[in-house]
């Protein structure tokens, strides 16, 4: 899996595939693809039909009798990849390069396996039921492969995981000191620390100071070097917008609301403590 992460040759075909994704004109549908409604990736939902159709029907084709259970789990398992295969589509187009090289060859076992199940079910409808246990125990073993694969991807790379949630571990609890207000030009994106935690801080006139977790919550890209307007933040990496009072993601495809921070004025300087 590190060689993958490596393998540079891939890069092609992982480029002309994001532009591709990119490119299909979804509008809001996007975030709703994301899971920004749900708080985090929707890709990791829409798997478990198809992989728990499909691994029942491999049991049920161990039991005498159960041809038609086993041929209707396979088609509902058929039938719900789809929607699975473009949520995970759409995730992956906003990843990193290391993370997009797993990806690709996680999609190819997963489309084989369905490819796999389809021949699997034309064999059944057929009749030549041992044909089709076969194919369906090899698409259930491509299938797991491709699972496997998803996991390094969710838990060795972090991909769909929030970025910005270490950020109340690390802390420490009261107000903290964060320069002086003269510092901040207003209207200007600027990185400062707490507790070495690099944090935004934007000034508005009137005073008004917004400071959010410097990491966007999507994959830890530099708030700080992003575009500040209308009262929001947008991520230079992958292009999440957060408001700056409360760091809510408005737009994805961030599904994390970034963490924020009370700030108030004190001799001339600003100070800051995480929100409750």
């Amino acid at each position: 899996m590190d060689g993958l992460e490596r393998a540079a040759a891939l890069d092609s075909v992982v480029l002309s595939i994001r532009s591709m994704v990119q490119k299909v004109p979804l509008g809001r549908g996007r975030d709703v693809l994301h899971g920004r409604w749900l708080g985090h990736p929707v890709h990791p939902l829409m798997v478990q039909v198809p992989i728990g159709t499909w691994f029942s029907a491999a049991i049920l084709d161990l039991l005498p009798g159960q041809r038609r259970a086993a041929s209707t789990l396979i088609g509902v398992g058929l039938a719900a990849a789809g929607p699975a295969a473009v949520t995970g589509w759409v995730d992956w187009a906003e990843l990193q390069r290391r993370q997009m090289r797993v990806g690709l060859v996680h999609a190819a076992a997963n489309v084989t396996a369905v490819g796999l199940y389809a021949g699997s079910l034309a064999a059944r409808t057929q009749d030549r039921v041992g044909l089709g246990k076969a194919l369906g125990f090899a698409g259930l073993a491509a299938v797991s492969l491709g699972g496997a694969i998803g996991g390094h991807m969710a838990y060795r790379q972090a991909s769909g995981a929030n970025h910005a949630e270490v950020v109340p571990q690390l802390v420490s609890p009261g107000w903290h000191n964060v320069g002086a207000v003269a510092d901040f030009p207003v209207r200007r994106a600027v990185q400062r620390h707490i507790n070495n935690v690099p944090i935004l801080v934007v000034r508005e006139s009137g005073n008004r100071v917004h400071i959010l977790a410097d990491s966007c919550s999507h994959m830890g890209g530099p708030l700080s070097k992003g575009t500040i307007d209308d009262g929001c933040v947008q991520c230079p990496w992958h292009g999440s917008v957060f408001r700056l009072h409360d760091g809510w993601n408005v737009r994805g495809p961030a599904t994390a609301p970034q963490p924020a921070f009370e700030t108030r004025i004190t001799d001339g300087c600003v100070e800051a403590r995480l929100r409750a």
